[in-house]
């Protein structure tokens, strides 16, 4: 466990009592039934902005508060608890990590402020499929006099149909390139997607969509976006540790009460074991995503490692715990009127995204020579 600063444990203690007064699992449920297009409440966003979570990787000279990747993850846990949907990790961590990462003097000046102020959302594009394939980059950037025209696809962006500012991955022939592109880009198409989760993806449609403004440097952007895939992965691993945390404690408050055979069964030794195994995993990733974080934060060597270990682990986590908790719930945890499927439903959508389990275990014995 990582030892946090009386700062970091203020903000941490201000998050879980934000969320849980302000952004309860009710408040998602409202979201999800409302029909909202964007897949988030938008006043929600902003209150989240003014209390500088929308700011915390962005520096102080351009209106954040600079205090890393680590600090966002325990805002990030608190938010994974309630299932609270919002730009977070779109915005203020991915999109955020991209132009620190890649961007000029200018395009900090221009899109950081804004995105400290949450007067934006902004999102990465990089797959094409099914599955999570950073390595197959076919949307094609074709030289057009100074800049270039994008055609091809995107799929599952997160909160795509709302984003003002979308860091495209494309190919340039010569090698991946990054670009920013406005929301509203002419011949720029968002098909908003019914996700099973309920959040705000979409697929991206470019049809010779103008890109003039390039993000680091031409033909080199594969590095850099695996740079920024990483920290968007150990941030999305804290969220999750904080979905598995609240629906494990969920279920051990329903083994203290629910009886059976004139039992709690909550004194059933094989409930007791599979109680424990929970827990036991759940400490374990917590210390692996702690490990990424606090490496991202202090430019390790071995970042990518650390995030594909707390990726893995915190997609086998959350899928074993979400199960869990729709089967000792019994009958109820199958119906939409518990909260038991919606954390299912979020856990698979999380695990998907930037590569699952198995994606991440290749990656780091890959990464380990293996």
């Amino acid at each position: 466990m990582a030892v946090l600063t009386e700062e970091q444990g203020m903000l941490r203690d201000a998050a879980k009592a934000w969320v849980q007064e302000k952004s309860p699992v009710t408040a998602f449920r409202k979201v999800r039934d409302s029909g909202n297009a964007d897949g988030f409440d938008r006043a929600a966003w902003r209150e989240m902005a003014e209390m500088g979570w929308s700011g915390i990787l962005i520096p102080e000279e351009f209106g954040g508060t600079g205090l890393g990747y680590l600090t966002l993850g325990l805002v990030l846990e608190e938010a994974g608890r309630t299932l609270t949907a919002s730009p977070l990790i779109s915005t203020a961590l991915t999109a955020t990590t991209a132009l620190l990462l890649g961007g000029n003097d200018a395009q900090k000046k221009e899109w950081l402020p804004k995105i400290a102020e949450g007067a934006i959302v902004a999102t990465l594009a990089v797959d094409e499929g099914a599955h999570h394939h950073p390595g197959k980059i076919e949307l094609k950037a074709a030289k057009n006099g100074s800049g270039y025209t994008l055609s091809g696809k995107k799929t599952f962006v997160l909160d795509g149909g709302s984003a003002d500012l979308i860091v495209v991955a494309a190919n340039t022939g010569k090698g991946v390139t990054l670009f920013l592109v406005n929301g509203d880009a002419k011949g720029l198409t968002k098909q908003r997607l019914h996700s099973v989760d309920s959040r705000g993806m979409a697929n991206l449609i470019f049809d010779n969509v103008a890109a003039d403004s390039v993000l680091g440097t031409e033909d080199q952007g594969a590095a850099l976006l695996e740079k920024i895939l990483d920290r968007a992965r150990a941030g999305l691993a804290a969220e999750m540790v904080g979905t598995a945390t609240q629906a494990f404690e969920t279920t051990l408050d329903y083994l203290k009460t629910r009886t059976q055979f004139g039992q709690l069964i909550g004194t059933f030794q094989a409930l007791q074991h599979r109680a424990a195994k929970m827990y036991t995993d759940l400490e374990l990733t917590r210390s692996c995503v702690e490990a990424a974080l606090s490496a991202i934060d202090r430019e390790a060597n071995d970042v990518p490692q650390l995030v594909s270990l707390a990726k893995a682990r915190a997609s086998e986590t959350l899928h074993t715990v979400s199960n869990e908790m729709v089967q000792m719930h019994g009958g109820i945890g199958m119906t939409d009127a518990h909260d038991a499927g919606l954390y299912l439903k979020r856990a698979r959508v999380a695990e998907a995204t930037w590569g699952g389990a198995s994606f991440h275990r290749d990656r780091y014995a890959t990464l380990l020579e293996y």
